[in-house]
């Protein structure tokens, strides 16, 4: 919830020194800052307007001010960081010929920094939408733009800089989940310890908060809030914004991991107008994965993150509008256009096509007190959060599939001991050998199967203190002293919430689509399996619902790996497009 009183933070102002770009982007400062030729800049013109501001003048604020791309012409615009709490540090100055943007004002989300003019100032302001059509209508010159934004978001991560202020103890759950999900949204952040940090202290023993109102987070706006959800956190972010029932999408998206933004890429690219619904994380599962060495055209490997990170500001670029925190709580089939309605809320979105690409839900397994420990020592994520959490550490890891095996060589280069348990007799049947050999060669990764875990024990103060392994074979129980459980144990379809819209799903609860669906419709009519002649076309990838298509780990039969769901996200939209030229003229 947020407080009565939103300025309090700024009361707390401190200047404070910091460098302008992190040493690891040094050397790509001329990729950073680009200083652009008169005559590019001449181009730009007609997409945006020339506006004046006078010296010392704000010209735009950090989390309140949405003014997308500024060329300046004429004086300097000084480029500061600020963090809601009111401390701030010089970037950059740009000069005539240099511009001021990152990746959130391709979208029009509001800015992470301050800008004021130095001197005299003219800028040419281009609006976020016509930034979009820059970008594609002047190739060469918009990828430059474009890896600049992407170069700055970079920069402001790697310190810390910008976004909201996370205040609470260490090892707290909430502040554990907060910091995750902003790290895996790729939104920068900073996090302050009550006890360390003046600034953060002070905050607490303004507002007081009791262990449940814990952690605040300041808002870059300078608002506080006590221990907000993330749909609180994404509304103050401007990541989830207002969307209105009166639009007819023509597609909306459910689930933006790989098979979801491939398709939002794809179709925005040929002119629809695409609206993606993600729970968590643009990039889902995938985007957990440490490093990914068989998706083709990257022989050195490619993290999930940064795949996904790529993939989420390509669909920026084309226009797509992506809301997370969004759980689709029910798809409504009997009318058309279709609707989606919100999970927790009435709104009803209004779309031609569906696309789902929900994927899955992390399967927990059977252990009576596994939620008490769930951020305070058990994690379904190995990012490099978790991993500065068990530094040093003995840890255990359970999963045989891929994204353990890529999670378990992540983290052995932080813990001391990684124990990888499987209840199988091996790693054979689940697991790409390239990653079994690594797994091999690694000495402090130790492979334990037929094995599980049994029980946790700690205690709410210190969080998960011990693991009770039991070993199917011989029946005997060990209990290994630590704090860290990583499960990585499968996942179960998304589905539950398509009930009431008569989607096809299987025994297992994944979607069927094309000749699945019409070999179920006849198994379920002809007991004989003849197939009738006069069964309705339908396309590889729609479901049992006309417009409503499915891709990616929640369709039944589909391959369960990135490239695949990539793959079937590009294929749909030439379905999409088929399907909504069989629709009667408006």
């Amino acid at each position: 919830m947020a407080t009565e009183n939103p300025e309090f933070a700024k009361n707390l102002s401190q200047e404070k020194d910091a460098p302008g770009i992190p040493d690891s982007l040094a050397t790509r400062r001329h990729q950073m800052f680009p200083k652009l030729s008169e005559a590019e800049v001449k181009r730009m013109h007609r997409f945006g307007t020339v506006r004046h501001y006078r010296d010392g003048e704000r010209m735009f604020e950090a989390g309140r001010s949405i003014l997308g791309m500024h060329v300046v012409l004429k004086g300097k615009v000084a480029i500061s960081r600020y963090d809601g709490l009111g401390n701030t540090s010089l970037i950059v100055e740009h000069g005539p010929g240099e511009f001021g943007a990152e990746v959130g004002q391709l979208s029009g989300k509001p800015t992470l920094v301050n800008g004021d003019a130095v001197g005299d100032v003219e800028v040419l302001v281009i609006p976020s939408e016509s930034l979009r059509a820059l970008v594609i209508a002047e190739a060469e010159l918009g990828e430059r733009i474009v890896r600049a934004l992407i170069l700055r978001r970079v920069g402001l991560i790697e310190v810390n800089s910008g976004g909201p202020v996370l205040v609470g103890p260490p090892g707290h759950p909430r502040l554990h989940h907060l910091q995750s999900w902003l790290a895996s949204n790729g939104h920068p952040h900073s996090v302050l310890d009550p006890k360390t940090d003046a600034q953060a202290a002070a905050l607490c023993e303004h507002y007081r908060p009791t262990a449940d109102e814990l952690p605040l987070v300041v808002c870059p706006d300078g608002s506080v809030k006590k221990n907000p959800t993330n749909v609180d956190l994404g509304r103050c972010l401007g990541m989830l914004p207002e969307l209105s029932s009166d639009k007819v999408w023509d597609v909306i998206v459910v689930g933006a991991g790989p098979a979801g933004l491939a398709t939002a890429v794809y179709a925005a690219s040929e002119g629809l107008s695409v609206l993606a619904l993600e729970t968590r994380a643009f990039g889902g599962q995938a985007a957990a994965s440490a490093r990914i060495e068989n998706y083709l055209g990257f022989p050195t490997g490619i993290s999930g993150a940064a795949l996904a990170g790529r993939a989420f500001v390509q669909s920026q670029k084309f226009g797509v509008e992506i809301a997370i925190p969004a759980p689709a709580g029910r798809l409504i089939c009997d009318t058309y256009p279709l609707q989606v309605e919100m999970c927790g809320s009435l709104t009803r979105l209004r779309a031609k096509t569906v696309v789902l690409s929900c994927g899955a839900r992390y399967r927990r397994p059977s252990l009576a007190n596994l939620k008490r420990f769930e951020g305070r020592g058990v994690y379904y994520w190995a990012s490099p959060i978790e991993a500065k959490l068990c530094k040093t550490e003995e840890i255990v890891l359970v999963g045989g599939g891929n994204s353990a095996g890529q999670a378990a060589v992540f983290l052995s280069a932080h813990a001391s001991k990684v124990h990888m348990l499987v209840r199988g007799p091996g790693l054979a049947a689940t697991m790409s050998s390239y990653l079994i050999e690594r797994i091999e060669a690694t000495p402090n990764i130790v492979l334990h199967t037929h094995s599980e875990i049994v029980a946790l024990e700690g205690n709410d103060e210190d969080g998960l203190r011990q693991v009770r392994i039991r070993c199917s074979e011989t029946g005997e129980e060990c209990d290994y002293d630590v704090c860290r459980v990583f499960l990585f144990i499968g996942a179960d379809p998304n589905t539950g919430w398509l009930g009431d819209c008569g989607v096809d799903v299987d025994d297992k609860g994944f979607i069927r689509t094309g000749f699945d669906v019409a070999k179920a419709q006849c198994r379920a009519n002809f007991a004989d399996g003849v197939y009738p002649k006069d069964l309705p076309p339908r396309a590889a990838l729609e479901t049992s619902v006309p417009g409503v298509f499915a891709i990616g780990d929640v369709r039944a039969n589909s391959t369960k790996r990135v490239a695949a769901a990539v793959g079937e996200g590009a294929a749909v939209v030439s379905q999409i497009h088929a399907f909504l030229a069989s629709l009667p003229p408006a």
